[in-house]
């Protein structure tokens, strides 16, 4: 079956000058796809709003309209990393609305996974407050929308971003029908996912430190994420992919390479592969070097494809910090 993708122009509309999550990220990807050629051997999946029903699923009604009354209002700030600008209500809505038409794309079995390359990334905003550049959470309100409407029992939702998804976390840590498990670098913004911070034992914290890369991200994949999916045993995975854990990146401290995200990736496919039939929907999230951001995004819907590509970066500049203590204090944590 084919690998199916989600973009949206509109996607650009949200934007204002000079902050680090603009619309030139997703001009800059859009362009390295085209010129891989990958696009054209993919499934384009339409876009639509999200139903307001389902939004507020997750999101308080409240929240959503001060959204909604700031833009019209010709925009402004939520808190000092956060905009709002005259579009972004529109955006915002189509964006969360992708992620789902994704994810039904896939359950329906028209594709059998799928990336929503969407913005503004999501994992941060919380049930009523946007935060850390974002304004609804594209993720959550997938994952709620498949249980509530009985296309999946459990799901279980794995974020990548170098920054620890606190608005994910809240939203379902007291939900044992959605697994959450981030690697993240620790401690940094937004200064939550200690392996302490477990809910109801279905969140996985692995906070890491600065300069962990491909083998750091990699080991707790293959020691934490795999068996614990084997024994939650999802069906659908949903992804807060974050390329800002690429060595690159100006905003964090991170070493992955586009070769070893698009090695995550297939640890994912198959991972969802043995557990739920394949069914996988990534979701963009942040990543702000405009090349490690385009290249990591076409290593991961090469791998999804089951392709490769080239990683034109490179490797990280510095040696990788031993991970396996903290590796080990989260296994024991989960039973794993």
């Amino acid at each position: 079956m084919a690998t199916g993708y989600v973009y949206d122009p509109l996607f650009l509309a949200h934007d204002i000058e000079h902050h680090p999550e603009n619309s030139a990220r997703l001009v800059s990807t859009m362009q390295t796809l085209e010129q891989s050629g990958i696009l054209r051997r993919l499934v384009a999946i339409p876009t639509a709003d999200v139903p307001p029903q389902v939004l507020t699923a997750v999101h308080d009604p409240l929240y959503v309209d001060l959204i909604r009354r700031r833009s019209e209002g010709g925009g402004g700030w939520l808190d000092l990393d956060t905009y709002v600008s005259r579009a972004s209500y529109a955006v915002a809505l189509r964006a969360v609305g992708a992620v789902r038409e994704a994810m039904l794309a896939v359950l329906r079995g028209e594709v059998e996974n799928a990336f929503a390359l969407v913005r503004p990334p999501g994992h941060h905003a919380l049930p009523g407050r946007g935060m850390g550049f974002c304004l609804l959470n594209n993720v959550a309100v997938a994952a709620r929308d498949a249980i509530r409407s009985g296309a999946a029992a459990r799901v279980l939702i794995a974020d990548f971003d170098v920054h620890h998804g606190n608005g994910t976390a809240e939203t379902f840590e007291r939900d044992p029908s959605v697994l959450y498990f981030s690697t993240h670098q620790y401690p940094y913004y937004p200064g939550t996912g200690r392996a302490e911070e477990r809910g109801m034992g279905n969140i996985i914290n692995v906070p890491l430190p600065a300069g962990t890369g491909d083998e750091g991200l990699s080991l707790a994949c293959e020691r934490l994420l795999v068996p614990a999916a084997r024994r939650f045993r999802p069906e659908l995975i949903l992804v807060s992919a974050g390329y800002d854990a690429h060595w690159r990146d100006p905003l964090a401290g991170f070493q992955a390479t586009v070769r070893g995200f698009g090695r995550l990736v297939r640890i994912l496919k198959d991972l969802a592969t043995e557990c739920c039939g394949g069914r996988l929907v990534l979701s963009l999230e942040g990543g702000y070097d405009a090349l490690a951001l385009g290249h990591s995004v076409l290593a991961s819907l090469a791998a999804l494809a089951g392709e490769e590509a080239e990683d034109p970066l490179g490797p990280a500049p510095s040696p990788e910090p031993p991970v396996e203590s903290v590796v080990a204090r989260v296994a024991a944590l989960h039973g794993l």
